[in-house]
């Protein structure tokens, strides 16, 4: 959805402030010369759909979506089933930018507090529950999940940090398309995994 800011709205385009925030609360908000030159319009950042009858409904949230393999992936349906596979967990679902590879690969992160996570549980849960594409690739086990102020999961810092295993002190573990279940992601393991991305091998 993206509305226009009108001269006025305000204090006009030059003053438009989407949200009151003390750090940059537009950033990436706002883009110019959508419909004509001069123009200015505020992104809202909803996915909606519009009926037959021209009623406009919420479907989703852009960054909460992803695709992969020519198919889209929703976090929120994938995060419904990670909690309900693991006893109503927390988990957060995002998409990872993978080396050679079109598209974003499912990633989540899943609060381990107790290292009482079953692995293999979890992959046979996902593979009755989701298709191959929706299955996350990595699942990071985390102790702590971090909260906006709105009480929503934080998922831009954990996706920017990826899969990366030189970076990340978490434990990572990667499931192929053709695997059981997950293994860890250990160095080794992990250039083997950009090597095989790069050539086309998963």
């Amino acid at each position: 959805m993206v509305g226009l800011v009108r001269v006025g709205d305000r204090g006009g385009p030059d003053k438009f402030k989407a949200y009151v925030d003390n750090q940059d609360p537009n950033k990436g908000k706002i883009v110019k010369d959508v419909w004509k030159k001069g123009d200015m319009c505020f992104r809202s950042g909803d996915i909606l759909v519009m009926d037959i009858h021209g009623w406009l409904y919420f479907q989703d949230r852009k960054g909460d979506t992803f695709r992969w393999r020519g198919e889209n992936v929703s976090t929120a349906e994938v995060e419904s089933v990670i909690s309900n596979i693991l006893g109503h967990t927390s988990a957060v679902v995002y998409g990872v930018e993978v080396p050679g590879a079109e598209g974003r690969a499912g990633m989540a992160a899943i609060l381990n507090e107790d290292d009482k996570i079953n692995l293999k549980e979890l992959a046979t849960g996902l593979r009755k529950s989701l298709p191959h594409y929706a299955r996350p690739m990595f699942i990071r086990m985390i102790k702590e999940l971090q909260m906006t102020g709105t009480y929503k999961l934080k998922k831009n810092d954990l996706q920017d940090e990826g899969f990366d295993v030189t970076k990340v002190k978490d434990d990572i573990y990667f499931m192929g398309p053709k695997d059981e279940s997950y293994r860890v992601l250990d160095l080794k393991n992990y250039q083997n995994l950009l090597a095989n991305l790069q050539s086309s091998k998963l």
